[in-house]
């Protein structure tokens, strides 16, 4: 069987204290992140266009490499340029 203790009323209550967040917590923690989300939005951005052109700008290059390998790097900046990107 187990054991029982006896509990009196004063020891049940609870303390209330004030634990509500002030509003410029809030408002700094809200600032600080939509700026996180900012940086890593911009920056997951960014990448996906560094993947992207890189992986590209291998496809010219290969079929460069097959069709005219003498003028390697002349095909590369025609076909780039022909599409529209900047030359490197």
């Amino acid at each position: 069987m187990p054991n029982l203790q006896i509990v009196s009323k004063d020891d049940t209550a609870i303390e209330a204290t004030p634990r509500g967040c002030s509003t410029a917590k809030l408002v700094v923690q809200w600032a600080v992140g939509t700026v996180l989300a900012f940086l890593i939005g911009s920056w997951l951005v960014w990448w996906a266009l560094y993947l992207q052109r890189h992986f590209v700008e291998e496809e010219i290059r290969g079929a460069c490499q097959r069709v005219m390998p003498e003028t390697l790097e002349r095909c590369v900046d025609t076909v780039i340029i022909q599409r529209g990107g900047a030359k490197r």
